[in-house]
């Protein structure tokens, strides 16, 4: 199993565990109360996307992380493509980061 692989299994365990966040408004919305401790945008976010999110992501000190495309991280989750994701849990969001 790749690392690769790794991750996006822990993304589907975090999302069975009901520790994600999907969509931008619902993730900015969880950044802004505190609760997202990982942000995760795919790497075919678009530059407005992303900035928006980075900004928003420093300005309330929560790490940001571009990675796979948006049919991956989708797919991992069991949902249809997904730009972005916030994961709610420190446990998960700390597994994610090592990898």
């Amino acid at each position: 199993m790749t690392m690769n692989d790794r991750f996006f299994n822990n993304l589907g365990l975090a999302m069975r565990a009901g520790k994600l966040v999907t969509g931008e408004d619902m993730v900015i919305e969880s950044v802004r109360h505190g609760d997202a401790k990982l942000v995760i945008v795919s790497e075919d976010a678009s530059a407005n996307t992303l900035k928006k999110l980075s900004d928003k992501c420093s300005h309330y000190q929560v790490p940001i992380h571009q990675y796979g495309s948006r049919d991956q991280l989708g797919a991992s989750i069991g949902k249809e493509a997904r730009v972005v994701i916030a994961v709610t849990d420190a446990g998960f969001a700390r597994l994610l980061l090592k990898q």
